[in-house]
Order: C-alpha cells, then sequence, then structure tokens
C-alpha cells in the first residue's frame, strides 16, 4: 500500500530529449528529493542523456551521487568557510559567492556566481578588481549567474546577462564559460551569437523532469474504508461527523510531503479570492486535500497523520474499495514517494 509515482518512461524521455535539444551544452540538475523522483534515479537518467556534469544542490548530495554519476559534479550551493568539511573528488566543482569563499578553496575547481536581481548569492560589480587578484590560486571553470523566473516589468534577464560579461570582461576576467539559470532558449541562443568565445550552460531542474505533466502520475493507495453516521467519531482529535458518510484512510502523509504547502505569492483578485474560499472550508475542518475520487476532490478528514491521511467522502458518493487507488495532485519537489512505477 503505497504512495505512488506513475512515469510514463518513454513519452517522459522523449521531453528530456527536446530540452537537451533546445538547451545545447544543458547542465542536468538533480537535488533536494530530485524533484520527487530522488537523487539516484536523476543520475541514472543525465548518464543516459550523455551529460557530462551533473549539478547538486549542496555538498552531501555530491558524497551520495559521486560513485553513480562518474564526470564532473557541480555543487550550486555557495562554499563557506569553516562549512563541515565532505571529502570530495577532485572532479567536484564547487560555486563560490564571495572573494573569502574563492580564497578559502586553493588549488580547488571553482564557479564564481554573480550577483543578479534575485539578490541571493554572489559577487558584486565593485569586487571585481579584489577578485581578479584572488583567482590566481583557483581553477575558475566559469562564471554563473542566477536569474529571477517571473519577469514583471522592468526584468531583463537577458539584459542582466549580457551586463555581467561586459563587467567581467572589462575587469580582465576569464570570461570562457557561462552558466545562466532560468534563460529560454532563443535568449541563449542570442548570448551565443552576441559572444561566440564565450560557452553559455543553462542549468535546468524543473524544466527537465516535470516539465510534461502528462507523463507523470501521482495516485494513493486506498488502505481502509469506514462507513460513518452522523455523531461517529473519529481521529486523533475524535471529531464528530456532521452527517452519514465515509472514512477514507489512504497512503501518503506528512512524511510523505503530503499536506505541507510552500508560501503562495498571490497577486490578482481570482487567486486571492481562492485563497480566501480554502481559509473558509478550513474553518468548518473541511480543507481541501490532494486526493480526488471520480473526478471529486476530497477534503481531509483531519491534518494528516505520518503515513497516511484520513479523508472525509460525502455519503451519497459510492466509495472505493481498499486496494483502489485516488489521484493526487502533489507538488514533486517537497514530495517523497513510496515508488516510482515505470509504464514503459
Amino acid at each position: 500500500m503505497a504512495l505512488t509515482l506513475y512515469v510514463d518512461t518513454p513519452r517522459w524521455r522523449a521531453h528530456q530529449r527536446s530540452v537537451v535539444d533546445a538547451f545545447p551544452g544543458l547542465v542536468p540538475v538533480a537535488k533536494g528529493n530530485g524533484y520527487g523522483f530522488r537523487n539516484l534515479r536523476l543520475a541514472e537518467e543525465a548518464v543516459r542523456l550523455g551529460a557530462d556534469v551533473l549539478a547538486v544542490g549542496t555538498s552531501y548530495e555530491a558524497a551520495e551521487l559521486k560513485d553513480y554519476f562518474g564526470k564532473d559534479l557541480i555543487v550550486l550551493t555557495p562554499y563557506r568557510i569553516r562549512e563541515d568539511t565532505v571529502p570530495l573528488p577532485q572532479r567536484v566543482i564547487r560555486t563560490v559567492g564571495s572573494i573569502e569563499g574563492v580564497r578559502g578553496l586553493v588549488g580547488g575547481r571553482v564557479i564564481i556566481e554573480c550577483m543578479t536581481s534575485m539578490r541571493r548569492h554572489g559577487v558584486t560589480p565593485d569586487e571585481l578588481g579584489k577578485l581578479r587578484a584572488a583567482i590566481d590560486d583557483v581553477r575558475v571553470e566559469g562564471f554563473a549567474v542566477h536569474l529571477p523566473m517571473d519577469r514583471p516589468e522592468g526584468v531583463d534577464p537577458l539584459g542582466e546577462t549580457v551586463a555581467w560579461v561586459d563587467r567581467l570582461r572589462a575587469a580582465g576576467l576569464p570570461v570562457r564559460r557561462m552558466f545562466v539559470s532560468h534563460l529560454r532558449p532563443p535568449e541563449v541562443a542570442e548570448l551565443s551569437r552576441r559572444y561566440p568565445d564565450v560557452h553559455f550552460r543553462a542549468r535546468i531542474g524543473t524544466q527537465l523532469w516535470l516539465g510534461d505533466h502528462g507523463a507523470l502520475e501521482s495516485r494513493g493507495t486506498v488502505m481502509d474504508v469506514h462507513p460513518l453516521a452522523k455523531g461517529d467519531r473519529y481521529g486523533y482529535r475524535q471529531h464528530r461527523a456532521g452527517v452519514d458518510g465515509h472514512l477514507l484512510v489512504v497512503a501518503g502523509g506528512t512524511a510523505h510531503g503530503v499536506g505541507l504547502e510552500a508560501p503562495k505569492n498571490l497577486t490578482g483578485l481570482t487567486p486571492r479570492a481562492k485563497n480566501l474560499a480554502r481559509a473558509g472550508l478550513a474553518t468548518l475542518n473541511r480543507t481541501p486535500s490532494p486526493f480526488s475520487w471520480n473526478g471529486a476532490k476530497l477534503a481531509f478528514a483531519e491534518p494528516p497523520h505520518m503515513q497516511v491521511s484520513l479523508l472525509w467522502l460525502p455519503g451519497e458518493i459510492a466509495p472505493p474499495q481498499p486496494g483502489e487507488e485516488l489521484k493526487a495532485t502533489l507538488r514533486h519537489t517537497t514530495t517523497l514517494f513510496d515508488r516510482i512505477a515505470d509504464r514503459d
């Protein structure tokens, strides 16, 4: 009895290939929970794609994957002085986002992150003089820009990248390779046309692994079905059923990421109205769950347990049988599936 990710494997891999074809020199990214697939599976897929390098999130992830991906590994989280020492082979390339980070990796291979409008990591334009003096003791594999995903008026990721290439060149820094995130294929092509001596490499995770939603389907197994009469108590909190119905016990709980949500960035009246409606349902203990049955979205009967969820099914709907599966709409970057089932 499991929370399962079903994969239309030929379709999924065809999508991967289409993304690789659209971004020559693409660097696949495997980090965190592996976008729902686990990082080991993504390392295997990167080998299948013929990737010459794989980007991971942390040095710990690099240590886990070094025996499964035999070529270069890029650690995306910038190196910090006095961080935990993790034994890594020489083929691991560290990202640095500060002058101190460069000086702390004497003899190492580094990618230098440049500060963008993301305001997350990176050296700033006024530090380039000091950077030029600091790079003699490291092997610079390239520079990187991590760019915003949304593009409200005035936001120009392509323009930011151009500005950084020009700044780095003006400072006398060796710009032979530039790693970019969240640019579109025509924009990467434009950069290559404008700077033919620079190799632009797109780092891509979500679009590569999750870009074809139709290739993936999540389902939770129904473990038990219990009829409830109005007034019956149930669950940890011993709430009473307000009307007749069924209590469904379904595989998938907080240990899987079910019921956990990232903060939402709401813009416009419609998303805000929907959020208010969800909040109103929550006050009535009818918080929508990610599970559905026969096209109907089901509500949590109470907050998810660690491995299962208790769902409320209204009495007018015929219940599923134990062993059947409910469709689930889950955020892949926060979900740990019990199993991944390939469909050829």
